[in-house]
């Protein structure tokens, strides 16, 4: 649960400005103009030692010349004089601070951080936490609590609202409110966090989305260094029915130096966080425009049952494109009965379209009733799930009032989502009015329906996958920097995956000409026979890999050749390995790593020579079911060739999805210390026939580091 120092920060009952100013355009000036104009309740303490009065409120001296100790302050003042303040702030008590003053880790990485971490730990110490520094200020507007100096806020007129807006960005804080603001949407928070020196913009969030008012949460991250507060976020959440989008920027090398310099973030590894999103049912945006472009279709409370769309438009143009950009968002058209068909015939013109899309034509000038007579018709058809209206072009002599209401009517009869799309801004005023969803182009509409609706799918997963509290990476399941890493042979790597369950190629380790004579004859011929040492990672490189062997002959000159290269070289010499040859239908590989923030990761991806050339995996993060590695699997790009194609028979993509689960659990074995695994390749045979690990390469931590750790 979120301290009391988080509650306070969100709605307090008082608060001070260290560094207040008598100019409303001033850092420490326009809190007060703000608290003034938007409703605060509380008790504001100006403090400004040239001044006993500031734009109408009584100014103090100094904090310790208060009447009463503030719950939070606002620290408004440069260098060295904002740590004092803060110091002194958490001297009285004060709960929280809001930390405007820059020249911090984001400017310093080195130094800066360090000031950052000397100032935290002094706070902590005392029960103070800190928000900040470089942050623009918080903003609640159910509470008039407006901690920030942000002009949006004189842009765009506040209105209270369902929409929750956190950033650890000022500029990201304030863009996504504007743009809701312009919609006509209500935002209630409006938090920027600066550079999460003590309070995270994820721990902020968990305060937040437990406010009953809030029914979005939008996310702006530029890194997410504590992913358990993301994760718990994320839990009551879903327990709420509270949808979460986020924008995390640094997805390429630019964005990540940049979000560097910006508030001295650490960008994450983006796959990697792409999966944990996933994970916990958070929709990432590649854009501002994605994190508000649906936040009405959320808004509305619509639950569809599909993703089945009808276009309805009196363009054929705009029908064409929707359909397009349908079916490149992967939404299928709908197809309509004849009895609706039929229905729709009697009533358009005879030049109309009645399959779907549905193309009223030109008909619509002289028959501004056609739209309110087709769309109870559409309204019966079971197969539709949502609706795109698509006006490019009415004005004079059309009744849009009418089609406005008729949508309307619509949308409440059918209760199941609809998007409107109309350039025209008198046309899209009219739609707007009635309170529907109204976009510029028909794409733009098709992709937030999209979104919407593939959100709600990916959280009903999570809710299906996630009936216990979510896993969340601790400290001891994050890989150590640190930490001594130790490569386990290749037998030893095949015997700790078969000791967990995992399909391990049948195979020997030998240590003698004679033993790999026995395993020959035991296994049976052709056999691989593969150099096994603890120095070596990539044996095919030195000559220490011999396939199709099938003489008593053949098997002895194998050893005693890889006995002498891997002498030679100067590594340990553990024997070699005598497998059996496994061909399979297809190369796949699995593995996996300790992530340094989010844990334990796992990996699995179409296999083979091209891997890197050519990448088709998908990451997941533990705990996992086998269902979801079958999710997985169907989203890569090979999905087609494992089901099968061209008379072939599918795969065994139940075995792989075993085998895949198998190692998530394996990666939180706390007793199995890995820190990397490589299952390369993992070869798949036809449905019912099974996978089998050919190679395996792992790393664990050493058990004395280990324990030392502890």
């Amino acid at each position: 649960m979120p301290d009391s120092s988080l509650k306070a920060v969100l709605d307090p009952k008082s608060i001070a400005i260290i560094g207040a100013s008598d100019n409303p355009n001033k850092i420490g000036g326009r809190p007060l103009v703000y608290l003034s104009r938007f409703g605060y309740r509380g008790t504001v303490y100006p403090i400004n030692p040239k001044r006993t009065e500031t734009l109408g409120y009584k100014t103090y001296p100094a904090l310790k010349d208060l009447p009463e100790t503030p719950e939070v302050a606002i620290v408004a003042v440069p260098g060295d004089a904002a740590l004092a303040a803060v110091d002194e702030c958490a001297d009285l008590g004060v709960k929280a601070v809001v930390l405007m003053s820059s020249g911090f880790g984001e400017s310093d990485p080195v130094g800066g951080k360090e000031k950052e971490r000397r100032m935290v730990e002094r706070a902590r110490a005392k029960g103070t936490r800190i928000i900040g520094p470089n942050s623009q200020g918080l903003a609640n507007f159910g509470a008039g609590a407006i901690l920030s100096f942000s002009t949006m806020y004189l842009e765009a007129e506040p209105a209270d609202g369902p929409v929750a807006v956190l950033s650890q960005s000022g500029a990201m804080a304030v863009v996504p409110y504007g743009l809701l603001r312009q919609r006509g949407i209500g935002v209630r928070h409006s938090h920027a966090t600066g550079n999460d020196c003590d309070v995270t913009v994820s721990e902020l969030a968990a305060a937040v989305v437990e406010d009953p008012e809030v029914k979005l949460l939008l996310l702006y991250l530029e890194s997410i260094p504590d992913p358990e507060n993301l994760a718990e976020v994320a839990r009551i959440a879903r327990e709420r029915d509270l949808p979460v989008i986020a924008l995390k920027s640094g997805r390429t090398a630019a964005g990540q130096a940049a979000a560097s310099s910006h508030t001295g973030a650490l960008a994450n590894e983006d796959r990697v966080v792409d999966a944990f999103l996933e994970h916990h049912g958070i929709w990432r945006v590649r854009d501002t425009a994605g994190l508000v472009d649906a936040a009405e279709l959320y808004l509305k409370g619509w639950r569809p049952k599909g993703r089945r769309l009808v276009a309805i438009s009196n363009s054929g143009a705009v029908c064409v494109m929707s359909a397009d950009a349908a079916s490149m968002a992967g939404m299928p058209m709908a197809k309509l009965a004849g009895e609706t068909r039929a229905e729709l015939g009697r009533i358009l013109p005879s030049f109309a379209t009645t399959t779907n899309p549905i193309d009223i034509t030109a008909a619509l000038l002289t028959n501004s009733r056609l739209f309110g007579d087709i769309l109870p018709v559409i309204a019966k058809d079971p197969a539709a799930d949502a609706f795109v209206i698509g006006v490019p072009v009415a004005g004079v002599g059309y009744d849009v009032d009418a089609f406005a209401r008729d949508t309307a009517t619509f949308a409440a009869l059918t209760g199941k989502p609809l998007v409107v799309a109309a350039p025209q801004p008198n046309v899209m005023t009219r739609f707007k009015a009635e309170g529907l969803p109204v976009f510029t182009t028909e794409t733009q509409a098709v992709d937030a329906l999209n979104q919407y609706i593939s959100h709600l799918e990916l959280i009903e997963r999570v809710k299906a996958h996630r009936a216990d509290a979510p896993f969340v990476a601790k400290p001891r399941d994050r890989a150590s920097a640190s930490s001594t890493q130790v490569m386990l042979n290749e037998a030893d790597s095949l015997a700790l995956a078969q000791s967990h369950g995992l399909p391990v190629v049948a195979h020997r380790l030998c240590r003698s000409a004679e033993e790999c004579v026995e395993a020959l004859q035991a296994i049976g011929g052709p056999v691989a026979v593969k150099g096994c040492s603890a120095d070596i990672a990539h044996k095919s490189e030195l000559g220490l890999v011999r396939l199709g062997l099938e003489t008593p002959e053949e098997v002895t000159d194998a050893w005693h050749g890889m006995e002498r290269i891997i002498r030679d070289s100067g590594n340990r010499f553990d024997g070699v390995i005598v497998a059996a040859m496994r061909n399979g239908r297809r190369e796949m590989i699995i593995g996996a790593h300790r992530d340094p923030v989010f844990g334990p990761v796992v990996m699995v991806g179409d296999g083979g020579k091209y891997v890197e050339a050519l990448p088709d995996l998908r990451l997941l993060l533990p705990p996992f079911s086998a269902d979801e590695v079958a999710e997985a699997l169907a989203r890569l790009r090979i999905a087609p060739v494992l089901g099968g194609v061209r008379g072939e028979p599918p795969m065994d993509l139940a075995a792989l999805s075993e085998a895949v689960a198998a190692v998530g659990r394996l990666m939180m074995d706390p007793a199995a210390r890995i820190v990397s695994l490589d299952l390369n390749p993992v070869l798949i045979e036809s449905a019912g026939e099974g996978c089998a690990i050919v190679d395996a390469v792992i790393f664990r931590e050493s058990a004395n580091d280990t324990m030392g750790n502890k």
